[in-house]
């Protein structure tokens, strides 16, 4: 009865060699949710999970490396599989975007457009979702099963929180694209997604969306200066029990 994450990708703005853009896939003993189909996901999910045994796709905003695998799905489940009905939440932008691309993703998608504040369920995965700081609309994560709470930022400024989400928070999932100094503003710093888990109260911290090439201990260690608790790095095929 668990809630586990696997890290299907989790490079920043591009993928490096061997590597994948952002994904998660979320799982019970009965549900299966893909979290970001980011470029190179694809391939990596099916290392866990059989395409068709999913149970929904959610994309938290139409930048590339975050939702590029999507039109790549839609052709695998159509003409590999004539899988239809696969349910898609995401934003009004993702699907517009991505209908543009496929000239029609129905009935292959079916679609499920969410914003700040609203709330779904996935089999027996709760989830609800809270815009982020970040410049085109991005949805932050929470997934809840059994009473454990798994929270995703998405891409996102300092101007955000976890609070809305309310308590508790079992693991803390943040970017942390950009080094303390450098020029931010649409994407944390290691020490920022450290207040915000701090702030959220969370047990773990799991830093995600390092662009390539970045020192990760450099991050660890700016995230370890604000946060108390345990802090990981994110690392394609690790899988965490929330």
């Amino acid at each position: 009865m668990a809630l586990r994450l696997t890290v299907l990708g989790c490079d920043g703005t591009y993928a490096g060699p061997n590597g994948a853009c952002s994904g998660y896939l979320v799982r019970s003993d009965t549900t299966s949710v893909w979290i970001d189909t980011g470029p190179g996901t694809l391939a990596a999910l099916q290392q866990h999970v059989p395409l068709v045994d999913l149970h929904a796709i959610v994309v938290t905003h139409e930048h590339p490396d975050h939702c590029m695998e999507l039109p790549v799905v839609r052709n695998a489940l159509k003409y590999g599989f004539e899988v239809e009905g696969m349910r898609v939440i995401t934003t009004r932008d993702v699907r517009t975007l991505m209908e543009g691309i496929t000239s029609g993703a129905a009935p292959t998608f079916a679609w499920e457009v969410v914003a700040d504040g609203d709330a779904t369920t996935v089999g027996d995965l709760g989830f609800a979702f809270a815009r982020t700081d970040h410049p085109v609309e991005t949805l932050a994560v929470r997934v809840e099963h059994a009473g454990r709470v798994l929270v995703y930022s998405a891409d996102t400024g300092r101007h955000f929180s976890f609070l809305p989400f309310g308590a508790p928070v079992h693991l803390a999932l943040c970017e942390a694209t950009v080094a303390v100094g450098d020029a931010g503003g649409v994407h944390m710093t290691g020490a920022e997604a450290g207040a915000l888990a701090r702030e959220a109260g969370a047990e773990h911290l799991l830093l995600t969306h390092l662009v390539p090439g970045t020192d990760p201990a450099r991050r660890r260690s700016e995230a370890e200066a604000t946060y108390e608790g345990p802090v990981s790095m994110a690392a394609p095929g690790d899988t965490y029990e929330v």
